[in-house]
């Protein structure tokens, strides 16, 4: 079968060796290119997707001829996999020599030919005659990455799109560590820092997988640089784990599946020192199986919280998710089952850009949600918490300031008693429900009737309290209880048409009607207490005492 030519003339870029070269995988002790070239058995054609075994000690040897190509311009070899270890392009000079160029992650990316983010050797082209090349390639897994020839214009325009979208990528990871961080001090929430840690660690990690990290971050450390690939991903697992388990409150409802978290989290920090220590073959043979694991994990748990009343689970799992998919294409890869492709290297930035808004979303719900829950227990103590008014010492207080307040203004305010007197009645006509329901209610119409200055109270389980600011006038006071009462017998949006409110109120101007407020309610729960049952009345006024 005819092999297709390789052919730079091509205004479609990159162009990729296809199979137009030979390769074939060196085993034993290392062999020089003149060797190699020497060599006339064991080659087999290339192939735009094949994958290459390989482990520490073998190497992949690949052989081609170039054309003669345009030399208006310099030409690059491209191998678009940072994470090789070693790509050295042996050229063949006019005086039959091999001249070699070296690049990889055993390599300090300061010292390759030209620094990038992936291996990026020159290539001499002739316009007259045919060049001879050889490629080795040593990798302690697979090897599956593509051989690409690209022109230095087209490098010039693909660096530019490609650092606008890292850049956009890294820019949103940075910010959600920065909110996540100061939201972690601001609300000592565990959670925001444990997603803080994880956030950085991913954006870490894909930094070293696109070769960002190589180039920027660490050009001078080769030994780092080759192992952060794999040891960044499983601390990033490690991270995950225990910010799921404090997300979903996991300590308070299984101590179990807690302990299996954190336990696993831990674990992530022996795999990662076991993944230095290992000999570098092996290495991914630690790795993948612990992320696989540690991921079935985070799902089952999100779930199990989801289906006992978590809130935020669901939500959580929802945005995990792509991120989780995301990751089986790198891992994959790692385990030789697919090459090098645009979602190996890039799907997790696409699954972490849909996941850091959604959980940051589900974090700022969780501390709302949290605050509130604060602010409820923190004002038991003051506030009646099936009806949210004001409880007997608030509402003291609040009266005992304003008798202060109107008798060094020289005005007068009221204060009410509102009883309910036919619960009773109600449980045996409607149920328990009903009656249990009525009191909530009738807070809700107390409110809709008190001005913003004016408190409102629950004294007891049928009693209300209300504080009107002054100035006030006895005949203003005089048509707010019936008004309460009307409000409190107009009928109730879902209880049946005469499930209504029957109320009583006692009323007082203050301060004519005595020094102290604890004296100004004995005398007005008095006055509700001595009416008859059978009265229709349904407002007092409290007599002036002198």
């Amino acid at each position: 079968m005819a092999r297709t030519v390789l052919d730079l003339s091509t205004p479609a870029l990159p162009v990729g060796l296809m199979d137009w070269g030979d390769y074939r995988i060196e085993t034993g002790a290392p062999v020089s290119p003149a060797g190699i070239a020497a060599s006339g058995s064991g080659w087999q054609p290339t192939h735009p997707e094949a994958i290459y075994p390989l482990i520490t000690g073998q190497a992949l040897w690949i052989r081609f001829t170039l054309p003669p190509a345009p030399d208006a311009e310099r030409w690059y070899l491209e191998i678009p996999y940072s994470s090789v270890d070693r790509v050295s392009l042996f050229t063949l000079d006019s005086a039959g020599q091999w001249n070699e160029q070296s690049a990889g992650d055993t390599i300090a990316v300061n010292a390759w030919p030209v620094p990038h983010r992936h291996p990026l050797l020159p290539m001499a082209v002739s316009a007259e005659e045919p060049r001879q090349y050889l490629v080795r390639i040593e990798n302690a897994h697979s090897f599956g990455a593509p051989l690409r020839f690209i022109s230095e214009s087209y490098l010039s325009r693909t660096e530019q799109r490609t650092s606008l979208i890292l850049g956009i990528y890294f820019g949103l990871a940075g910010l959600a560590v920065m909110l996540a961080a100061l939201s972690a001090a601001s609300l000592r929430d565990a959670a925001y820092g444990l997603y803080a840690v994880s956030v950085a660690l991913m954006a870490l990690t894909q930094a070293a997988i696109t070769g960002i990290a190589g180039l920027h971050l660490w050009p001078q450390w080769p030994a780092w640089n080759d192992l952060s690939s794999l040891v960044l991903p499983v601390l990033a697992v490690a991270s995950l784990l225990w910010f799921s388990s404090a997300v979903v409150s996991m300590p308070a409802r299984s101590r179990a599946l807690h302990r299996l978290l954190t336990g696993m989290g831990g674990v992530g920090i022996v795999i990662s020192a076991g993944i230095v220590m290992v000999e570098p073959s092996s290495r991914f043979q630690l790795m993948v199986p612990y992320i696989v694991v540690s991921m079935f994990i985070v799902i089952a748990a999100l779930l199990w919280a989801g289906r006992h009343g978590d809130r935020y689970g669901g939500w959580l799992l929802a945005g995990s998710l792509p991120l989780i998919a995301a990751s089986v294409f790198p891992l994959a890869r790692l385990g030789g089952l697919i090459p090098v492709s645009f979602l190996t290297m890039y799907g997790m930035q696409i699954g972490m850009a849909i996941e850091l808004p959604i959980v940051m979303v589900v974090l700022m719900l969780r501390s709302q949600h949290r605050r509130e829950n604060m602010r409820r227990i923190q004002g038991l103590d003051r506030v009646d918490p099936s009806t949210g008014l004001i409880n007997e010492q608030v509402f003291i207080e609040r009266m005992t300031r304003m008798i202060a307040r109107s008798g060094r203004l020289r005005h007068q305010g009221a204060v009410l008693l509102i009883d309910l007197v036919n619960s009773e009645q109600i449980q045996r006509d409607f149920g328990r429900r009903a009656a249990e329901e009525l009191p909530l209610r009738v807070a809700e119409r107390l409110l809709s009737t008190a001005r913003e200055i004016d408190s409102a109270a629950r004294l007891s389980e049928q009693r209300f309290g209300m504080l009107v600011e002054g100035p006030f006038s006895a005949e203003e006071a005089a048509t707010l209880g019936p008004r309460i009462v009307a409000r409190c017998l107009m009928r109730y949006k879902g209880l049946p048409e005469d499930c209504v409110a029957q109320i009583r109120v006692a009323y007082a101007l203050v301060p004519r009607q005595g020094p102290t407020a604890e004296i100004v309610l004995g005398r007005l729960a008095q006055r509700l207490t001595g009416i008859p049952a059978e009265t229709k009345r349904a407002v007092f006024m409290l007599p002036d005492y002198k």
